[in-house]
């Protein structure tokens, strides 16, 4: 074993992870496919694929492209940018044919229920007449054409939005053609307009249909009388590069960065493939586009990211069956949540449960006369918060206040910005970020004055205290009153506010000074126990697996006979199943209604199973650049409920998909003659529960 452990070069079984991500990626359109998906939900993953697909260009893409321009060198063909570039490319071309296939697909079987997805051509007169007085009443007030001759800066076509490039025509011809873009509204509107019923028909069209039908109203001053319009969108690099100007403070710094991004270098630009190509070679010269890897035809709509919202019409078995949260069966209604943890660890389990409990926690935290300080992370969020409300109530109750609140995530700078100035007018202290590294974990810290001592109450998490993300999020989030864990909690925050001065952790796992190591010694540990003839296995829940080091730890593992289970919703650099180096390793991906988000932990430890849940997925940036918090379970309860999740995920023979050296993204069969769809089971495990 260790001759062949000496001569393996495990970089060659080790997938590039950008193309990874867009294996994840299909699993998502795999969900629009499958007729197990209820027809309108089927069109919303289309949304959600198309969604993922503009953050893989403006940030995965465009780190490519950098690379490619400085000349950096990988250590390897394989990783080689403009290799990667070619193979992004050609997956992308091949995954949109199947994504314009399957939305036609859709598009006809929601007709089937009355459902029907119509354009300006198909409007009869009374449909006409409801457009037309929707443009004039809600529409009209946010059109501002811009004329393509006196067109100035690229940099005014915005990110992420879609326009219409109108080609203007007089049927006199008094006037030469000209040419305009239209900006569809579509943060200001909905992209849906649902028109009349008729009957048992329903009838929705977009915005960019409903522009197309009134550009006589919006052009007829100028004497244009004739129209052609046509889709575009240009993608841009969203790198934030942040100045080095020692007079400016951070929040300064960011903001300006956030102001360049909307100017970013174009990564993409799309456009409807029946544009004429004089008109295109119009636009694309006027907007300095060049490079046939930053154009790519499609077809008349785009940003289909706006299908994440697309109306529930129709019959109820369109969309998904409701999932009401449910009670927790150890918090009974109007109970102090600090009294029972002082008898017990909860933990919650998003979206099965409610994240009410932890508002509610929060709120009894802010008007408790014997809590003193509460202190608290934020990453993201909710735009309309019920935690930010209990924070500022506790700030006005005289508690002491902090929040760390991560101004670098990712897409949500500006409203992070904004948020901290609001919490600090309300008298809560925030606490800046620490350049160079994010805070990514989650963490709520809460001291309370009990026989004249500091007692210290928790709560961790796997995801953010966002009540919005909360519903669609699977997420465990532990709360405790044990003070080897809570008060630890406690140190994290002294770190922050300290800065640079990390204080020692016995039973927190805190990255960038622990994790690592902690994750292969824990390995480690299951090897030498393997290598001893005993009982060696783990069970990893992780987003993403891209660390080399880490796989390679798990190739070990593997081949001295450790198993391992692992459930990966995201990218997945390691190959399972490889004969000699992974054939002890089995990856499940889990596609569903809900973004598994948890990631858990459970090792063999010589039958003294060890339990861990937290905010850290395996790829450097969470090991080595992040600072998030993992937390042991010791309670014996919560590991059972733990240790029954995670065996309904790997049972799953519905939404599990499995992939291996010759074969990605194959749906997964078990011997099981019943049919296993895991979160189902799990929302029935819990509901069970509150029935007994």
């Amino acid at each position: 074993m260790e001759e062949i452990t000496k001569n393996l070069n495990y970089s060659d079984y080790i997938i590039n992870r950008e193309i990874s991500w867009l294996h994840f990626n299909a699993r998502v359109l795999q969900e629009a496919i499958d007729p197990a998906t209820p027809l309108v939900e089927r069109i919303k993953f289309l949304g959600i694929f198309s969604n993922n697909r503009d953050e893989f260009f403006r940030v995965r893409v465009a780190s490519l492209n950098r690379l490619v321009k400085i000349g950096k060198k990988y250590y390897n063909e394989k990783n080689d940018p403009k290799s990667v570039l070619n193979e992004i490319k050609n997956i992308v071309v091949e995954q949109e044919k199947i994504f314009t296939k399957t939305f036609f697909k859709i598009v006809k079987e929601l007709a089937k229920h009355d459902v029907y997805l119509i354009n300006e051509k198909d409007l009869d007169e009374e449909q006409g007449k409801f457009v037309k007085q929707f443009y004039q009443d809600e529409m009209r007030q946010f059109l501002f054409p811009m004329m393509l001759q006196n067109f100035q800066k690229l940099t005014s076509i915005k990110d992420g939005s879609i326009y219409l490039a109108v080609e203007l025509k007089s049927s006199s011809r008094k006037l030469d053609d000209n040419f305009a873009l239209v900006k569809v509204p579509q943060k200001s509107l909905s992209r849906f307009l649902i028109l009349p019923k008729k009957g048992s028909n329903n009838y929705i069209i977009l915005l960019d249909d409903v522009i197309r039908h009134c550009l006589p109203d919006i052009f007829a001053l100028f004497g244009f009388n004739t129209f052609n319009a046509y889709t575009i969108k240009i993608t841009r690099d969203a790198e934030l590069d942040i100045d080095n100007d020692i007079a400016k403070s951070f929040l300064e710094k960011m903001s300006d960065s956030i102001k360049q991004r909307k100017k970013g270098i174009p990564v993409r630009f799309v456009y409807d493939d029946e544009i004429p190509d004089v008109f295109l070679n119009r636009i694309t010269r006027k907007l300095k586009i060049s490079g046939d890897d930053n154009l790519r035809n499609g077809g008349r709509y785009h940003n289909f990211k706006d299908f994440m919202s697309f109306p529930n019409v129709g019959l109820s078995k369109l969309s998904y069956p409701a999932f009401p949260p449910l009670k927790h069966k150890s918090i009974p209604p109007n109970t102090s949540i600090i009294k029972l943890l002082k008898k017990k660890d909860i933990i919650l389990h998003f979206p099965y449960q409610s994240f009410q409990y932890v508002i509610d926690f929060l709120r009894e935290a802010s008007i408790d006369p014997l809590v003193t300080e509460i202190k608290m992370t934020f990453y993201r969020a909710a735009k309309y918060s019920n935690v930010i409300n209990a924070l500022v109530n506790a700030a006005r109750n005289g508690k002491k206040v902090t929040v760390f609140l991560e101004i670098q995530a990712r897409f949500d700078e500006e409203a992070n910005i904004l948020l901290a100035g609001k919490l600090h007018e309300e008298g809560v202290k925030i606490v800046p970020t620490i350049p160079g590294y994010k805070v990514h974990s989650k963490l709520i810290g809460i001291k309370r004055i009990e026989d004249e001592k500091d007692v210290f109450y928790a709560n961790i998490s796997t995801g953010n205290f966002n009540e919005s993300t909360a519903k669609v999020y699977a997420d465990d989030s532990l709360m405790t009153a044990n003070q080897d864990i809570a008060s630890e909690v406690d140190k994290v925050f002294q770190l922050f506010e300290t800065r640079y001065m990390h204080p020692e952790f016995k039973y927190l796992i805190v990255s960038p000074f622990y994790t690592r190591n902690f994750f292969i010694d824990a390995l480690e540990n299951e090897i030498n126990n393997a290598k001893n003839g005993k009982e060696a296995w783990a069970i990893i829940k992780i987003n993403s697996l891209v660390d080399k080091k880490m796989v390679k730890k798990l190739y070990q593992a593997s081949e001295a006979g450790v198993k391992l289970e692992l459930i990966v919703r995201g990218i997945c650099v390691l190959i399972p199943g490889i004969k000699g180096i992974s054939e002890n390793i089995e990856v499940i991906s889990i596609i569903d209604r809900f973004l598994e988000h948890s990631r858990v932990f459970v090792f063999c430890n010589n039958k003294n199973h060890q339990y861990y849940i937290g905010s850290a997925d395996w790829m450097p940036r969470n090991l080595d650049n992040r600072i998030e918090v993992i937390t042991p379970v010791l309670d014996k309860d919560i590991q059972k409920e733990l240790w029954d999740m995670l065996q309904i995920q790997l049972a799953d023979n519905c939404k599990a998909r499995v992939s291996g050296e010759k074969y990605i993204n194959r749906y997964r069969n078990t011997k099981s003659k019943k049919n296993v769809r895991a979160q189902f089971e799990i929302y029935n495990y819990f509901k069970r529960k509150t029935e007994l």
